[in-house]
């Protein structure tokens, strides 16, 4: 997730509570998802489209975070 922006996302982790909060929700999403999909942590299907519009909605987020530190660099 925007790996061309690591150094920016870096600077927000460590200094934004905000972006840090929703990063962190993120990072639990994507790992429920990848558990439901390899099948190591079972999840009905109508749960787990809700958790990859969840975790793509807050993705969505961070790229604004990340787009609007780099404007302002």
């Amino acid at each position: 997730m925007f790996s061309n922006q690591k150094n920016t996302m870096e600077k927000l982790i460590e200094e934004n509570e905000d972006f840090r909060r929703i990063y962190n929700r993120h990072q639990e999403l994507d790992k429920r998802v990848t558990a439901a999909e390899l099948g190591t942590a079972p999840m009905e299907d109508l749960a787990l489209n809700q958790l990859k519009k969840e975790k793509l909605w807050i993705k969505d987020k961070l790229a604004v975070f990340v787009n609007e530190a780099e404007a302002r660099a």
